[in-house]
């Protein structure tokens, strides 16, 4: 166990490293015109049927879909609150017609591998309305035949109508976003779920045909305790997800209001948070579940398990995947695409994105072309992130960016975190709790943009 000294010390703000580099430092943003430009260069990599399958010749598709009928407030996504369906229509027709901007740009038919719904509650759309969503992007397309389709929801926002109709076409992954059990906990952050529901979604889910079920839960919650938590974790254990996400809960009220529902003192914070964490850990990997990467578990059958044994772990904006797509294409409000050498995103209101798109536009407001110091840095960052190692035995693997951040991290190796040879370094066991510290040395955009305004939440 670590002494509180310990873990004050490196317990500091710092990105999730979703991205190399972080979106608060993008500086390089394509115009319109080199963005298609991109895109057409990076599809004839992806689309065509006739090569053998490999990870380069197909795409992933992340679709944003911003609606709750409920404010969630520890929540930090990009969310819209209304009860007004009518939203649904409006919506779906914007998304289709980025779509279809895409499409032209693309000139021939993409293979589609993944598409991944996130939100705000994608079941707060209907069956129907979904229907036509999913309908419109997969018409002249082709589906690989490995394709993984898969949706997040809260377990109050969806019905076996969803989950017979997205079952239908062709969705196998399902993620519940559970958070807790306990009751004082889910009553501070504006939830109404139970075990019993939980459970019975979860088993309905499994006799539909579902082959992957994933928990998200979060530790550092408002109310959140020691004694609290060891009761969820055993219900989650007892229901058997494939997957859980065990988030560490980020308070960013700067960026999201809604935060400020509660104070920091509600919050369990530096070694009683880290104990929440250590203490879901080990009652997972006692029964059956694999660590993966920093904050994600797995049964050992999971194709992530066997994707982080095999070596072929990535890490994008979606969190850990199986899949290593070079072409991922955001739709939606804030929705970020990732063509590997580049990045855009998406307006962040309805407004702006609505507004873009009636001008016949993309609607993207901001981006970054990645350099090539950036391209050695970001396959540094992610070897570590998902395999907490890496090497740069070859030239190509160096830049001077890179060894500025190993020498930044020579307190961290005298404190026995990272293991620094010359040709790479290992995080130590000790380290792997504080792997986005670690990255964060090695990050030069963040240490040439000194700000003084605090941009992520703490790494514990």
């Amino acid at each position: 166990m670590f002494d509180k000294k310990f873990i004050e010390k490196y317990n500091i703000s710092a990105p999730r490293y979703t991205s190399y580099p972080s979106v608060p430092y993008w500086d390089l943003s394509p115009t319109d015109k080199q963005w298609k430009k991109m895109v057409k260069s990076a599809i004839l990599r992806c689309a065509s049927p006739t090569k053998s399958t490999t990870s380069h010749q197909y795409i992933s598709i992340y679709i944003h879909l911003p609606y709750c009928e409920s404010l969630c407030t520890y929540c930090g996504c990009n969310t819209r609150i209304t009860t007004n369906h009518n939203v649904e229509q409006p919506y779906i027709n914007a998304l289709l017609k980025e779509w279809s901007m895409y499409k032209k740009i693309f000139g021939s038919k993409p293979i589609i591998r993944e598409i991944h719904l996130g939100g705000g509650t994608p079941t707060f759309f209907q069956p129907k309305n979904m229907e036509r969503l999913i309908n419109g992007i997969l018409k002249n397309a082709a589906v690989h035949p490995k394709h993984e389709f898969g949706f997040e929801t809260s377990p109050n926002s969806v019905s076996e109508k969803h989950l017979i109709s997205f079952y239908n076409m062709g969705f196998t992954r399902l993620s519940l976003g559970i958070q807790d059990f306990d009751q004082k906990v889910l009553r501070t952050i504006n939830r109404k779920q139970s075990y019993d529901l939980v459970k019975q979604l979860t088993n309905r889910a499994r006799q539909i045909g579902y082959t992957s079920i994933n928990y998200d839960l979060l530790y550092g919650l408002p109310k959140q305790t020691f004694s609290g938590l060891k009761p969820t974790m055993q219900k989650v254990i007892k229901l058997q997800p494939d997957r859980i996400a065990f988030y560490g809960y980020a308070h960013v009220p700067w960026i999201k209001h809604s935060q400020r529902k509660f104070t920091e003192n509600d919050l369990p914070q530096g070694k009683n948070k880290f104990n929440l964490f250590e203490l879901g850990k080990k009652l997972l990997t006692e029964n059956g579940y694999n660590k993966i990467g920093i904050d994600h578990f797995a049964l050992s059958g999971d194709s992530l398990s066997v994707s982080a044994s095999n070596g072929n772990l990535n890490r994008n904006f979606m969190g850990y995947t199986s899949l290593s797509p070079k072409m991922l294409i955001g739709l939606g409000v804030s929705s970020i695409s990732d063509i590997w050498n580049g990045f855009v995103q998406n307006a962040k209101t309805t407004e702006e994105y609505f507004s873009l798109l009636k001008k016949n536009k993309l609607p993207i407001i901001k981006g970054h072309i990645l350099t090539k110091e950036d391209k050695i840095l970001r396959k540094h960052i992610l070897n570590l992130m998902c395999f907490f190692r890496t090497s740069w035995k070859k030239k190509s693997e160096q830049c001077d960016a890179l060894s500025e951040g190993v020498k930044r991290l020579q307190e961290m190796n005298k404190d026995e975190m990272v293991f620094i040879r010359n040709d790479g370094l290992e995080i130590t066991e000790k380290g792997k709790h504080f792997v986005r510290s670690i990255c964060m040395a090695i990050d030069a955009r963040i240490h040439r943009k000194v700000t003084t305004k605090q941009q992520h939440s703490t790494v514990v």
